[in-house]
């Protein structure tokens, strides 16, 4: 089975993401977008929660059929709860539902709805990471400011706290981490994205801050890991990709697409994460890297050659409203290993985007290119009526 082959089936998901993304003509990522497996912080759970208690295990009873199972907690200490409720330390609650563990472990219980509060799944909790949510500036205050905070825990030595540290930044905005960037800690990430111990799922949110911080003695060290050509997948290669560009501009770029874009054997996996920097840039790099929006089209056109991706890359040039391959395009719909329902779908919302007259000024299509659009359209109607009207449909 070839690589093109073993992708092909994530298109019914892709094809939605498609869709959302022509939708949405400017775009703010909400949080680190190389970041998988962020779980939800701990101040979150927190400041979501009427009722917070510190408990230990008790003891706990499996269900049946005919018997739920439940865990009693001990309480050790009241965080908050809300009116009507009356625990204190010492008191005994009773979950209705089974939650292993030992005597005496201590968990993080919280729950939501007044007196009789909802529990949620217990939070495995330690002295230490008790201790550090406590002191955690609440949600309430500048994420900034929160995140100068929780920069001292990355790695820390406690599993929890380092999973909880990484989970704040991983769910914040990029714009409120530039700020903390004669903060990073460079030396300090540089190991880390060298270490083999550090967990996979945190080096895309590493690469991204080396981006902010390094400097000329670290693009090496970074061009040589991006230019591997790898066979599986690299987590957070992605984000090592967009540090590199932050730190080398259209230089940076130029060997991008040279190692990974214009190399046959580069894998799908890799060309994705290529190709989710380059987006990365468009929405943060503009000006700021040194990188012309021209230029950082220029760049996704190229991966019009790979059909694994086409999808996707159709949905991008939409939604940098590139007008300049409407031909090739439409070309593609009929064109071998292009002949996919949802690489025909991104073509027809790639017109349905540049039918629609705006100011051309701001990049929107002019009269000539929306009527051009619309004379592609009707062709296309014409032969595949049902995929135009379902593909309108959701656009």
């Amino acid at each position: 089975m070839t690589d093109r082959n073993r992708i092909r089936p994530c298109h019914g998901w892709r094809g939605l993401f498609c869709c959302l993304l022509v939708t949405l003509l400017t775009t703010k990522l909400a949080a680190c977008p190389f970041c998988p497996g962020a779980s939800v912080p701990l101040t979150e759970k927190l400041s979501h929660a009427h009722t917070a208690c510190l408990v230990r295990w008790q003891e706990a009873e499996t269900g049946t059929l005919e018997k739920p199972g439940h865990t009693v907690y001990k309480v050790l200490q009241v965080v908050k709860q809300s009116q009507g409720t009356q625990y204190r330390q010492g008191s005994l609650i009773t979950v209705n539902r089974y939650h292993s563990g030992k005597p005496g472990a201590p968990f993080l219980l919280t729950g939501t709805h007044g007196p009789n509060p909802l529990w949620e799944n217990p939070t495995v909790i330690t002295p230490a990471s008790y201790s550090y949510v406590m002191r955690a500036p609440s949600v309430q205050h500048p994420t900034t400011e929160r995140l100068r905070y929780f920069l001292q825990f990355l790695e820390h030595k406690d599993t929890i706290i380092a999973n909880d540290a990484f989970s704040e930044f991983a769910n914040a905005p990029f714009e409120d981490i530039v700020p903390l960037t004669p903060e990073l800690p460079r030396e300090k990430l540089h190991h880390w994205l060298n270490s083999k111990s550090t967990p996979a799922p945190r080096l895309g949110l590493y690469g991204l801050m080396l981006g902010l911080c390094g400097n000329e003695d670290d693009i090496d060290f970074m061009e040589e890991k991006i230019s591997v050509q790898a066979q599986g997948l690299r987590s957070g290669i992605g984000g090592l990709m967009s540090g590199y560009l932050m730190l080398t501009g259209s230089e940076g770029l130029e060997h991008l697409e040279l190692t990974k874009f214009e190399q046959k054997n580069t894998t799908p996996n890799e060309l994705f994460a290529a190709r989710e920097a380059v987006s990365f840039m468009w929405t943060y790099g503009r000006g700021r890297f040194r990188i012309p929006p021209e230029r950082l089209r220029q760049s996704m056109r190229m991966l019009l050659d790979r059909p694994e991706l086409a999808d996707l890359v159709i949905a991008d040039l939409a939604r940098w409203q590139d007008w300049s391959v409407m031909n090739r395009l439409v070309s593609l719909y009929d064109a071998k290993d292009y002949e996919y329902k949802a690489i025909r779908k991104a073509i027809i919302r790639y017109l349905l985007v540049a039918s629609r007259y705006s100011d051309p000024s701001n990049g929107g299509p002019d009269a000539v290119t929306a009527a051009r659009a619309r004379k592609y359209l009707e062709q296309i109607r014409k032969r595949d009526p049902q995929l135009v009207k379902r593909t309108q449909q959701f656009y």
